[in-house]
């Protein structure tokens, strides 16, 4: 009854957390730039150990020349890796991203699929991968996105225990709506960034801290004793 109780408050305490976030972030989108699915899958991967603004530099001239998985596919593997360079581990995306294209063409017309068992056999996608695409591109909650903000944030506010992203993202859908997976993980990436920061969380002006174990903006610096002399 006690593991029950304990469950119930935490799924109170999540959709509170959730609210509030809708309410600080209201228009909290996908900061990776794209016009179709397939572009939108490029980016996630290229997003991989790389931040989203170092990827928008990089996908306008990448897209300019290869809109498409048609014309990934048929890309010339050296230009691409060129293109991707400053992304990072560019070798390894640049021939993910060639035989993704290549599936897609072989196998899904082109496009990128709507199942995520499909999603996560292409080369450089997993399920942080397809629950982005999936979301952003299609309007499916198929998951919970975790990534570092998210599992490090999930962690703080007490509603998982866990550093394996797969074992947080099974925590977060035990703990809120379908419909707000995505909200969670859009709008907790927001936070994570202007204000729940890893090294130096604000948290004497975070709107959550009142629901949160970890705030350490009551914690009060008790001043050191002053040394009497024995001979006072």
């Amino acid at each position: 009854m006690g593991i029950i109780k304990k469950r119930s408050a935490a799924k109170v305490r999540a959709n509170e957390i959730l609210i509030r976030l809708k309410r600080l972030y209201p228009d909290a989108t996908c900061t990776l730039t794209y016009d179709t699915p397939v572009q939108l899958l490029v980016a996630v991967i290229l997003s991989a150990q790389c931040t989203d603004e170092r990827v928008n530099k990089v996908t306008p001239e990448l897209f300019r020349r290869f809109p498409d998985a048609q014309a990934l596919a048929a890309a010339d593997i050296e230009e691409l890796t060129e293109l991707v360079r400053s992304t990072g581990f560019y070798r390894n995306k640049a021939k993910n991203i060639k035989a993704t294209a290549s599936i897609l063409v072989e196998q899904f017309g082109s496009e990128v699929p709507k199942r995520m068992e499909e999603i996560i056999t292409l080369p450089g996608a997993a399920r942080k991968t397809a629950n982005v695409v999936l979301a952003h591109a299609y309007g499916i909650n198929a998951g919970v996105t975790v990534d570092t903000h998210v599992k490090r944030l999930t962690k703080r506010l007490g509603l998982t225990k866990h550093d394996d992203p797969l074992k947080v993202e099974r925590d977060l859908i035990s703990l809120l709506p379908q419909e707000d997976w995505e909200n969670w993980s859009i709008r907790l990436i927001y936070h994570g960034r202007a204000v729940c920061n890893a090294r130096n969380p604000a948290c004497d002006r975070c709107e959550l801290a009142d629901l949160c174990p970890s705030d350490q903006s009551a914690i009060l610096t008790v001043p050191p004793l002053k040394r009497v002399s024995a001979l006072a």
